[in-house]
C-alpha cells in the first residue's frame, strides 16, 4: 500500500472528471456507498483502454459508477453488471440513463451466485471486473471465469483490504477477521492457479490482475 501522502499526490494530479461523474462521487461519499477510489479507478480504466474489450462483465454495480466510467473509457464496449441490492440497482439505472448509456450497460438485479445462466447468454467476456462481496470472490471467479474469452483479463478489487491481509492485529471484529481469512485464501488461490498468471497491484485497496495462460 502506498503512503497517504503519495496517494494524495496522485489523486491531486488526476484529470478532473465531468460534473456528472463528480456528482456520483459526491453521492457515494455522502451515502457511504463503496465505489472505487480515484487511483484504483484510473488503474482499472488504463487496463480497459489497453484491452479495448467488446464485452465486460462487472460483478457488483453499486450505483453504476465503475460501469459508467468503463463505458466512457471504451466507447465500443457493452457492459453486463450485476447488483443484488435493489435500491442501489435502481439508482444505478437512473445514473446510466443520465449518461444515455442504456444501450451499452445492461444491469441485472440479483445475487451473482445465482445468475450464471442469465449472464452466460451474453458470454464470452473479454474483461471481467469483480468488485462485490469480498467473502465471495472465489465463488464469483469459479462461476464466471469459464465465460472469459481466451485472451481475456479478470480484475479483482479490494484484495488487500486496507492492508489487513498483511496485518490483522488491529481488527477486533470476528466477522472482519473471517473476511480477511477469505480474502487471503482467494489471493493464494489465484496466485497459485495453474491456468492464470496473477499480479497484485498496491493501488487503491489492492487490485489483482489475472490473465489466462496462453
Amino acid at each position: 500500500m502506498v503512503s497517504k501522502e503519495v496517494n494524495q499526490y496522485i489523486e491531486k494530479i488526476i484529470p478532473t472528471r465531468s460534473e456528472q461523474v463528480l456528482k456520483m462521487e459526491q453521492y457515494a461519499k455522502e451515502h457511504n456507498v463503496p465505489i472505487m477510489d480515484l487511483t484504483g479507478m484510473e488503474t482499472l480504466l488504463s487496463y480497459v483502454r489497453l484491452k479495448k474489450p467488446k464485452r465486460i462483465l462487472e460483478v457488483g454495480t453499486a450505483i453504476g459508477y465503475s460501469a459508467i466510467r468503463m463505458a466512457l473509457a471504451c466507447e465500443n464496449a457493452e457492459i453486463i453488471s450485476i447488483e443484488r441490492d435493489e435500491e442501489r440497482y435502481n439508482i444505478a439505472k437512473d445514473n446510466v440513463r443520465s449518461f444515455h448509456l442504456e444501450s451499452r450497460i445492461n444491469l441485472l438485479l440479483g445475487d451473482a451466485n445465482e445468475l450464471q445462466s442469465q449472464v452466460e447468454k451474453y458470454a464470452p467476456y473479454d474483461f471481467i471486473f469483480i468488485d462485490a462481496a469480498k467473502g465471495q470472490y472465489q465463488n464469483f471467479f469459479d462461476h464466471y471465469s469459464s465465460m472469459l474469452s481466451p485472451d481475456g483479463i479478470i480484475v479483482t478489487d479490494n484484495v488487500l483490504f486496507r492492508g489487513y491481509v498483511a496485518d490483522e492485529s488491529g481488527l477486533e471484529s470476528r466477522r472482519l477477521r473471517s473476511l480477511v481469512k477469505k480474502i487471503r485464501s482467494f489471493n493464494e488461490y489465484m496466485m497459485q492457479h495453474p491456468d492464470y498468471q496473477s499480479s497484485i497491484l498496491p493501488v487503491g485497496d489492492g487490485m489483482m490482475v489475472s490473465i489466462r495462460n496462453s
